[in-house]
């Protein structure tokens, strides 16, 4: 159980206009939205930039899929680790790529872009403050666009990594 009590959508009537657009969005309401629904502003916002960062961007879809993954694993949650292997098997990865993310520097599954934007994932994470050395690297193989929308896929779902963590929602429904 989460550490605050999941919005049962039969009690609050007044979260249905809410709560359609989650499940329009995101085909159901699952235990995060539910907890996340205490704070009704704060999930318009999540919806808004969780739906721009899955659905409206033009990084690349498998890329992506690979940062969020290794943002989950870096912090341990098992959660977003488990939403997004349907996710990233969708966009072409394979069953060994994501056996091999735990320790992707060791495998030779992965291309230098997606090798570049797993270091920058790590450094994010973990250090916060990336190296120029890194961000040239991770610039020979994105745009300004792709930059931008890496960082923010990175920085979001270490916020969604977090909030699982810390708030102990630990479970699909």
């Amino acid at each position: 159980m989460p550490r605050i009590p999941y919005i049962e959508e039969s009690d609050h009537p007044e979260l249905a206009p809410l709560i359609a657009r989650i499940k329009a969005e995101r085909g159901k309401l699952l235990d995060v939205y539910k907890v996340i629904l205490h704070s009704p502003a704060v999930m318009e916002g999540w919806l808004s930039l969780f739906t721009a960062i899955r659905q409206k961007t033009k990084l690349n879809a498998r890329v992506r899929e690979f940062a969020i993954m290794r943002v989950a694993i870096l912090n341990g949650a098992d959660y977003e680790y488990q939403a997004h292997l349907p996710f990233a098997l969708k966009e072409g990865a394979s069953a060994e790529q994501i056996a091999a993310l735990k320790a992707w520097q060791l495998s030779p599954l992965f291309d230098a872009a997606e090798r570049a934007a797993l270091a920058y994932t790590d450094t994010m994470t973990e250090q916060v403050q990336v190296a120029d050395e890194l961000f040239a690297e991770v610039q020979k193989h994105f745009d300004a666009q792709d930059l931008v929308e890496l960082t923010v896929t990175i920085a979001g779902y270490n916020l969604v990594s977090r909030f699982l963590e810390a708030l102990q929602v630990h479970k699909q429904g």
